[in-house]
């Protein structure tokens, strides 16, 4: 069987909401095929028993439709679903990368983002490539309907992880229809600072460019605990705390020499909020791999 390994991404970064994206070294999805008359999938891992099996309900299964490569696809979850964390967008990607190889499709890594992001409309109900993108593509990514520009870049972030659910579906609806051009000037600013950045591999800029007042606050609303986190994780050392995707999980920027107590900060602040959390202690790391 050919072996992928696709990684964890966190989308929209704060300001840059359904266009920016990270690719995390750790976790990661592994998916492996094999060519077969029709499509089959099995899942284990973690929540596999929440993900299900049937090609038509699957996002592996839409890129294999996408592909027309038929096969035999294991899924080994590495990360939770309804993370906030890419969990179906890396298995998307892994996917397209494996099927492509695995019948000389001989598509760009570029061309195989919106392939993948059709698996995330079964799961999100549209084709986003904020988290597909920089899961074939690693890095920093910025995914427009023209394409995606992608930056290459080391940057120390850290993941905290809380035993709670938030739905995709929900964490869009509460997303606010309408800015005031104020707003709009203030985002444009913040993004435009965190690109500037993710370019220089500058967590103080990246941080300050993560602020944003229009959709955070509203998903925030969604996670119970987060104002402390967020708080926590600054006074520890972070440079900038946001909300990962559509949450629960919580990003946060810093120094490489402040990962651990940042880390420890934001468990200890869902801790005290009665809620179970696990951290990642990562950072901007490669896209797909074949194995």
């Amino acid at each position: 069987m050919l072996t992928v390994r696709a990684p964890a991404t966190s989308a929209n970064l704060g300001s840059g909401f359904d266009v920016f994206g990270v690719a995390l070294s750790r976790p990661a999805d592994i998916v492996r095929v094999a060519k077969a008359d029709e499509t089959t999938i099995e899942v284990t891992g973690t929540g596999s028993e929440y993900i299900p099996e049937d090609p038509e309900k699957n996002t592996v299964g839409a890129v294999a439709a996408a592909l027309d490569a038929p096969a035999r696809i294991e899924i080994d979850k590495g990360i939770r679903p309804a993370s906030g964390l890419g969990s179906s967008a890396a298995s998307a990607a892994a996917a397209a990368v494996a099927l492509d190889e695995l019948y000389d499709r001989g598509h760009t890594r570029e061309e195989l983002v919106p392939i993948a992001a059709e698996g995330e409309a079964v799961v999100s109900g549209t084709a986003h490539a904020d988290n597909v993108a920089p899961s074939i593509l690693g890095g920093f990514t910025v995914a427009t309907d023209e394409g995606v520009t992608r930056v290459g870049t080391s940057l120390p972030l850290v993941v905290c992880l809380p035993e709670t659910v938030v739905s995709t579906r929900d964490a869009r609806r509460v997303v606010p229809e309408e800015v005031t051009m104020d707003e709009q000037v203030e985002t444009v600013g913040k993004a435009a600072t965190l690109a500037v950045g993710m370019c220089r591999g500058d967590p103080e800029l990246v941080g300050r460019g993560m602020d944003d007042s229009v959709v955070t606050p509203a998903r925030a609303a969604l996670i119970d605990g987060y104002a402390a986190v967020r708080e926590d994780a600054f006074a520890a050392g972070a440079t900038g705390v946001t909300v990962s995707g559509a949450g629960p999980a919580v990003l946060a920027t810093c120094r490489a020499n402040d990962r651990r107590a940042v880390g420890s900060a934001m468990l200890d602040a869902f801790a005290e909020a009665g809620i179970e959390a696990r951290v990642y202690r990562s950072r901007v790391g490669q896209g797909a791999t074949l194995h």
